[in-house]
Order: structure tokens, then sequence, then C-alpha cells
């Protein structure tokens, strides 16, 4: 359970806000883990790390129930010898052509290829996007990170 304790305003040069100060209970040993990632992570203090959680939890959120478009990088790693990997992947990039802002390709060795393509658009059509590309035989790994626009 979350309890709010009081309400203050945040003066910072050129912004005034409203802030909720909250009392957020831990165990002592998720605190020692959470202390230690936060100080690995660079934050400044508990509330920094506390309020980043809590705006990717909640972007998250809006991703899944689709809510505005996305921005991101589609990165997979393929065999271009493995079957028709080639043609497959530009058939797909023509049929999304409308969620793919640009293309990089780059020869890793002999047999395999990296692309990044930079993605936008309805989150659904830019996971569709993903699950096809990630689906074709020879395609041998692939991430997609997107954040709200």
């Amino acid at each position: 359970m979350v309890k709010v304790e009081y309400s203050h305003y945040l003066d910072l040069p050129g912004k005034s806000m409203a802030v909720e100060r909250v009392g957020v209970s831990f165990d002592p040993e998720l605190l020692r883990r959470f202390d230690d990632l936060i100080r690995k992570k660079g934050y400044q203090s508990r509330s920094e790390a506390l309020r980043d959680l809590a705006r990717g939890a909640i972007m998250e959120s809006e991703i899944d129930e689709g809510k505005g478009d996305v921005i991101g990088t589609l990165t997979y790693i393929y065999d271009h010898h493995e079957g028709d990997v080639n043609n497959r992947l530009v058939d797909i990039q023509h049929d999304h052509h409308g969620e793919i802002l640009f293309t990089s390709h780059v020869h890793m060795d002999h047999d395999m290829c990296l692309e990044v393509l930079i993605v936008k658009g309805e989150p659904r059509r830019v996971r569709r996007l993903t699950d096809n590309i990630r689906a074709i035989k020879g395609v041998k790994h692939g991430d997609l990170v997107i954040t709200k626009v």
C-alpha cells in the first residue's frame, strides 16, 4: 500500500509543479538490491529511480493498449544464404513500408548480416512487422525497442 504523506510545490528555475510525497515499504533484502542497482545505473536518488520505473510502466501499458503511435528500432541478424531469406525480408519490408522510416544493412561476415529498421506507427502494426521478420527461416535473432511518440 502506498500512502500519501503530504503535498508541496517543487520550484525549479522556470518550473513550478505540484509534487506528492509517498511512502513505500521494502523488505531489507529487496531495498539493498534496489540500492545496488540504482548506484550501478547512476541515479542520484531512490525517488528518481522509482519515478523512472513508474514512467516506464505507464508507457508500456499505454503501448500495450494501443494508445498513440510508437517509434523505435527493430534489429535482427540473419544468414543471407539460408533459403529465400533476402526476398522474404524485402517483401515484408514493402508490405510494411508505412511503418519503416529507414533501413541500415551491415555485412557481419561472409554469411551473416545485421539489419536495423527505424520504425514508427501503430503498436500492433509495428509488432506484426517484428513477428513476421522473426518468423522467417534464416533470421537468427531480432529485438524490437519502442517508445511512445
